[in-house]
């Protein structure tokens, strides 16, 4: 049921909606947007997202011009790791971001959620 899933979807969909800001306030050069987990209802998770929409939306697309070729630094547990703005989101941001929406998708569907290939790729 809805109910038993709703905190499991909260965590996972945070985790999916960080990358909607981390990645392009890191490609526009800017500082990323703190927003704390502090989610527990599908109405948190709401706003959260419409502070999420309205980030991106105030992003100007002279911001993004050179992140193709603007140095991006991350912070891991390894150590910095420095990429060139393309092969940050091709090789960074992409596979992460897939990976979360699959595994998303993954315990949606052991939990018994009635999802489909689908409701994966959506309509094309």
């Amino acid at each position: 049921s809805l109910v038993s899933i709703e905190p499991l979807g909260v965590v996972v969909s945070t985790i999916v909606i960080g990358f909607g800001f981390q990645f392009i306030a890191r490609l526009a050069g800017i500082e990323n947007p703190s927003f704390a987990d502090t989610e527990t209802t599908f109405a948190e998770l709401q706003a959260r997202i419409d502070k999420t929409v309205a980030f991106l939306q105030s992003i100007a697309e002279a911001q993004l011009d050179g992140a193709d070729t603007r140095q991006v630094t991350m912070k891991l547990r390894s150590g910095e790791k420095h990429f060139a703005g393309a092969d940050y989101l091709f090789n960074f941001v992409l596979p992460n971001f897939f990976f979360h929406v699959t595994t998303a998708y993954d315990i949606l569907r052991h939990k018994g959620v009635e999802l489909g290939k689908p409701d994966y790729l959506g309509a094309y």
